[in-house]
């Protein structure tokens, strides 16, 4: 069987986001190729750590222009539920779709006007494609708001702090009310008994 470049990148290590493109650019639009994604480590953010490997397939696919790439990944990151303040796993799952436009004219090598999107993602100069960034951010974008350890976690003690997952029951009875609320306990009660 003899060597293809197109097989060679489809071989390529599946521990990095960063893949050479130069034989991909050179094929026939509409040529894909699927790569498998695992990626044991990732810097996502300051307070975003990775609990489990980046694991899933991204596409690549010629275009007329550019390279498109698509994927479908899943990942786990730490964190703390926002009720009761443990220590949780939160399972993601992400999708990410990239357009990668050249910054060297693979025929050429001369540089390419990136003046019209300069906001694109772009090869660099050895037509490598790095993926990290657009992974980076689809994690960091389907980081929950509040995560949660399960959904019916009851939280801390507003009082005591005291976890109520563990002591369902835990009172502590009834407190006196606050004397800059009284007003409203007595309008409250005024309320009540209208009714």
């Amino acid at each position: 069987m003899a060597w293809s470049p197109l097989a060679a990148l489809t071989k390529a290590q599946p521990r990095v986001l960063s893949y050479n493109v130069a034989s991909l650019l050179r094929a026939a639009p509409g040529t894909v190729v699927a790569l498998p994604i695992e990626v044991v480590q990732l810097e996502v953010a300051e307070d975003v750590q990775l609990a489990q490997p980046i694991r899933g397939e991204i596409r690549l696919s010629r275009t007329g222009r550019s390279i498109l790439a698509r994927g479908d990944l899943a990942t786990a990151i730490e964190g703390r539920c926002s009720r009761c303040l443990r220590d949780i796993v939160t399972p993601l799952e992400v999708h990410i779709e990239e357009e990668a436009l050249p910054s060297i004219d693979i025929d050429t090598g001369l540089p390419v006007d990136v003046a019209a999107e300069p906001d694109a993602l772009r090869f660099d100069d050895h037509h490598e494609l790095d993926l990290a960034t657009p992974v980076r951010e689809a994690i960091s974008l389907a980081e929950p708001i509040a995560a949660l350890c399960r959904p019916d976690c009851r939280g801390l003690c507003p009082t005591c702090g005291l976890d109520l997952n563990d002591n369902p029951g835990h009172d502590h009875g009834e407190e006196p009310i606050d004397p800059r609320l009284a007003a409203l306990a007595e309008w409250h009660s005024a309320d009540q008994t209208e009714d």
